[in-house]
């Protein structure tokens, strides 16, 4: 998962959120998987406003691409050669910005919950996130304290996942998400933040 910038629109700087996830040479001998999936957002709102999604898993390849119309409340889809207008409700983010407004929008103290409208393979979902507890956890970053932040997952998301997400993201005020896991079709995922880390103090 990375994040860039998209340019302008107008006087509105954009942000590109893009997320790849390849399966092991192990893993790719009999099921791989290589998907691309890019979300450009307004930052100033963290609304989506275009998501072209390139899945590569097994022998199924399909290039799926949604236009956010956010103030008519309309999502275009165009998926097979065909194109669909299909309505949805304010606020509707895509299967990567929810994850960036989650971090934006929900109290870390546990017990703390959101629930969002996503769109995605054609419906539209509500999707739950609640704070489990917080937790100091360890890596490259060496070791923070953290909300861990249980996602509901009603649908298949971008990692072949068969249920529920995990994120890890840091209780000070940069809310940095720093580990996500979860359970996908042959084993488990676990994401860890590589780059883009700069303690705000001294490391412990």
């Amino acid at each position: 998962m990375a994040v860039s910038g998209a340019g302008t629109d107008g006087d509105r700087p954009l942000a590109k959120l893009i997320t790849t996830a390849q399966s092991r040479p192990a893993i790719s001998n009999f099921f791989p998987v290589d998907n691309r999936v890019e979300s450009t957002l307004d930052p100033a709102t963290l609304l989506p406003e275009h998501l072209v999604f390139k899945r590569r898993e097994g022998k199924k390849k399909e290039d799926i691409e949604y236009t956010f119309h956010q103030r008519e409340g309309v999502v275009t889809v165009v998926k097979g050669g065909t194109t669909e207008r299909v309505e949805m409700p304010p606020g509707t983010q895509d299967v990567i910005s929810c994850l960036y407004y989650t971090r934006s929008a929900l109290s870390l103290q546990p017990g703390a919950s959101l629930t969002m409208n996503v769109y995605h393979d054609k419906k539209n979902r509500k999707l739950d996130v609640r704070v489990e507890e917080i937790e100091t956890i360890s890596g490259p970053w060496g070791e923070v304290e953290t909300a861990r932040v249980l996602v509901v997952m009603p649908f298949q998301g971008l990692f072949l996942n068969q249920g529920n997400i995990r994120v890890w993201l840091t209780t000070d005020e940069r809310r940095i998400p720093v580990r996500m896991k979860a359970k996908v079709v042959i084993g488990s995922i676990v994401a860890d933040l590589v780059s883009g880390w700069q303690a705000s103090s001294p490391a412990p």
